[in-house]
């Protein structure tokens, strides 16, 4: 059969053959032994693809595709912080994953919440200009550590906060006796490694804090980490998520979990 597809290929009007990105294998991953065809060797392209795939199930944000953590720009002494703490997460990964302290946080030092609710609008400008948590690089870090954990060979599943709880809600409506529901909802209990970004963003409700109460409580049960980041500050995020997630949480990261405030390089122009 392999033969007969061959001259068939051969036959073929140039226009009409199949383009491979891999030439030798083509895209198969496997180099066939022109001597034995039932000895097979991993083409070199193989790793990669492999990747890219691992990449693609991730749903890596299309805007961070080329986020790594040698890009990532230090400008001020937090995000400097927050550089030398990631390295550290991904060096000390593999140890760190045997216990139940196996996550990392980035979250507010002065929260937007807490800012929100000062009545004078002037004080409410000079807060949201001593302690910003905007464009520091937070999820740029969360996706440079995501690459780096997939290639190392591990599942990793990115999720925005509002995206996903709108899309649990959304989910509940469909006529499918739950089933769309439960498959988003073991997606991010049972995925190796979570990316959860601006955890908290997502309007309060009662049904979403049992939900996140629900996953962050089986991931810290079955021991599984979680790489977060939130605009709020320890009080208000626990206030957008309830008490008892927020503990959980907070106890899986606290051995790499960084307050951050500083210039926002959108408005300043610097940093990535």
């Amino acid at each position: 059969m392999r033969m007969e597809w061959s001259s068939n290929l051969a036959s073929m009007p140039e226009h009409e053959q199949p383009v491979y990105t891999c030439s030798t294998c083509k895209d198969q991953e496997w180099i066939i032994d022109p001597q034995n065809p039932w000895v097979a060797t991993p083409c070199p392209c193989a790793k990669q693809k492999q990747l890219h795939r691992r990449i693609q199930n991730a749903l890596i944000p299309e805007e961070f595709e080329e986020a790594r953590l040698d890009n990532y720009q230090v400008t001020s002494p937090i995000q400097q912080e927050l550089f030398q703490t990631a390295k550290r997460y991904v060096k000390n990964s593999s140890m760190i994953w045997q216990g139940r302290q196996n996550s990392m946080g980035m979250v507010a030092e002065v929260g937007e919440t807490q800012i929100k609710r000062i009545p004078d609008l002037k004080q409410r400008a000079n807060l949201i200009q001593k302690y910003n948590s905007y464009g520091l690089g937070k999820t740029h870090l969360q996706i440079a550590i995501a690459k780096e954990l997939l290639q190392q060979g591990h599942a990793v599943l990115c999720i925005s906060d509002v995206v996903f709880m709108h899309d649990l809600a959304q989910s509940k409506r469909y006529s499918d006796e739950g089933s769309a529901f439960y498959r988003l909802l073991s997606g991010v209990i049972e995925a190796e490694v979570l990316v959860w970004d601006d955890i908290g963003k997502s309007k309060y409700t009662e049904a979403k804090e049992e939900l996140y109460y629900r996953i962050i409580n089986e991931r810290y049960r079955q021991r599984k980490p979680i790489l977060f980041s939130s605009n709020e500050d320890e009080l208000t995020l626990s206030e957008r998520i309830g008490e008892a997630a927020f503990s959980r949480l907070y106890s899986m990261a606290k051995d790499y979990f960084v307050k951050v405030k500083g210039p926002d390089y959108r408005v300043e122009g610097t940093g990535t």
